[in-house]
């Protein structure tokens, strides 16, 4: 055979091989690349809308967080305006008290006076009434001069 036909024949057996390679094999593989393809596309949209709902998620994230601060600042403020109001109020019942006692111990210092005066004017009167015996060198009857006792006694 001459170098044509040689190469006619290999030109047909190309051709037979292209024809066949499109018509069986190529087929499967463009589809496995279409379909790798679209996969590839899915999988970029899916990222794409995983990160928008991210950014959305940080967003709400954050709203919430100021939410909670500004709560908890409203709440420690309450708290701390319910314990000064807990502060002045005991304050206010340990003056109370305070006065109380205080008012309870003068008046107590005042009887306990009232009573030493009233001891000391007896303690008087007995000396008067000794000092009156050694004068007149005679026994006085307390029981007699009862009521003239009792006059010196609201004199002194």
């Amino acid at each position: 055979m001459s170098i044509t036909g040689t190469l006619i024949i290999q030109m047909i057996v190309f051709l037979a091989l292209v024809g066949f390679t499109m018509k069986y094999v190529w087929p499967p593989i463009a589809a496995a690349l279409d379909e790798r393809a679209a996969k590839i596309a899915d999988g970029l949209a899916a990222a794409d809308r995983a990160k928008s709902e991210l950014a959305a998620a940080n967003a709400k994230v954050d709203e919430e967080l100021a939410k909670s601060r500004n709560q908890i600042a409203s709440l420690l403020a309450d708290a701390e305006r319910r314990a000064q109001g807990i502060v002045e109020d005991a304050k206010g019942r340990a003056n109370e008290e305070a006065a109380k006692i205080v008012a309870a111990a003068k008046a107590e210092a005042d009887q306990q006076t009232v009573q030493a005066r009233e001891a000391l004017r007896e303690q008087v009167a007995a000396l008067a009434v000794k000092g009156a015996e050694q004068i007149l060198r005679k026994e006085v009857n307390a029981g007699v001069h009862a009521d003239l006792l009792n006059r010196l006694k609201t004199e002194l």
